[in-house]
């Protein structure tokens, strides 16, 4: 079997979402404040912590939906907790992991326009799309989020983020 479009994608979205989850459990485990938290910022131009989520979901299931042609499904912007913001994620990963893997059949050669509210955007095959703007995007925001808890204090390293590989294993010489 070869490495298809779906193996570039769905599961690298919920492998990501699913390492998020893991995060704010470790921010509740230390007792972090979550107020606080969900506000926070790198810079007071940017989105806040929340923001950084709710666009890493969207991303997620907007570019599987257009992968395979279909309309993904909406999801208010309106978590304001880490529960929220966990049932966000969980909602994304079982949209995803709920469709069927033939759908992304010939997904790398389909049409994709990405249509921004001022008008522009941009015409890419799907093998673009996903490879020049939702991958990079989705880990932008999935990198900011870590990034964010990183700032308040949160225990996580480069192991959490990874986690979804498990534990290393020996390697013989």
């Amino acid at each position: 079997m070869s490495f298809t479009i779906y193996d570039a994608s769905a599961p690298v979205f919920t492998h990501a979402l699913t390492n998020i989850q893991a995060w704010l459990d470790k921010a509740v485990a230390e007792g972090k404040a979550e107020a606080a938290i969900v506000e926070a910022r790198l810079a007071p131009d940017m989105l806040p912590f929340s923001r950084q989520i709710q666009i890493s979901s969207d991303t997620a299931k907007n570019a599987v939906a257009r992968l395979i042609g279909v309309e993904a499904p909406a999801m208010a912007d309106t978590e304001t907790t880490f529960a929220e913001l966990k049932d966000r994620c969980q909602r994304t990963i079982d949209y995803i992991n709920g469709l069927d893997r033939k759908a992304f059949d010939g997904a790398e050669t389909r049409a994709v326009q990405l249509k921004f509210p001022n008008g522009m955007g941009y015409n890419f095959t799907g093998a673009q799309f996903l490879t020049g703007f939702a991958l990079p995007n989705f880990f932008f925001h999935v990198t900011t989020t870590y990034a964010l808890l990183r700032k308040e204090g949160v225990a996580i390293g480069k192991p959490d983020f990874l986690q979804h590989l498990g534990m290393p294993e020996q390697i013989a010489a």
